[in-house]
């Protein structure tokens, strides 16, 4: 089976795509950055049920979707948060620290427990894939504001939904970790 499947092809497309988001944010394209970030928020969506529908599942993809994932929701927090800009719809310092925070965790204590104790593969939970989509979404509306704008209070709502979901899919995972490590010390 050859790796690179159509929904890895789409997780390098998404990969791809990061750079030409960024490079619309700074030179202040924001319908360009909207259309381009929405793009790459669809292939999300696609590339798993495509290799789950082909049945073409690899450990490239399982390890490329979420550093795709991660790249560009951490490219889409920082370019919405930056003031210089110009951008009258922006997201809070703190919400992007948080998030951030939460991805470098998750990410360290993966690599912490594969390395220090036992050879694990962390499968994305259904609030780590909620998480995704919210931000996913809030990018989407922050960039529509820049663009067309939005009423008030639609961005206020998102943020504080991307700040729950950070929230609760956090503890979930700490959850997650804390049961492996009580599993392995109990054998």
């Amino acid at each position: 089976m050859t790796v690179f499947t159509p929904a890895n092809l789409l997780t390098l497309s998404r990969m791809g795509l990061v750079p030409v988001f960024a490079l619309c944010m700074l030179y202040g394209h924001p319908g360009w950055a909207l259309l381009t970030f929405s793009v790459a928020g669809v292939t999300d969506l696609l590339d798993g049920l495509i290799a789950r529908w082909t049945r073409q599942q690899t450990a490239l993809g399982a390890w490329l979707d979420p550093m795709a994932d991660k790249l560009l929701l951490l490219t889409m927090f920082v370019m919405l948060t930056l003031p210089d800009l110009g951008f009258q719809y922006r997201l809070p310092l703190w919400l992007t620290v948080l998030v951030i925070s939460r991805d470098v965790a998750i990410v360290l204590t993966a690599a912490v427990i594969n390395l220090a104790v036992a050879r694990r593969t962390f499968m994305p939970s259904m609030l780590g894939k909620a998480a995704t989509g919210i931000y996913i979404l809030t990018g989407v509306v922050a960039l529509y504001g820049n663009y067309r704008g939005v009423p008030d209070g639609v961005l206020p709502t998102f943020i504080y939904l991307s700040l729950a979901i950070t929230l609760i899919s956090a503890a979930d995972y700490l959850r997650r970790i804390m049961g492996f490590s009580g599993a392995r010390r109990a054998n």
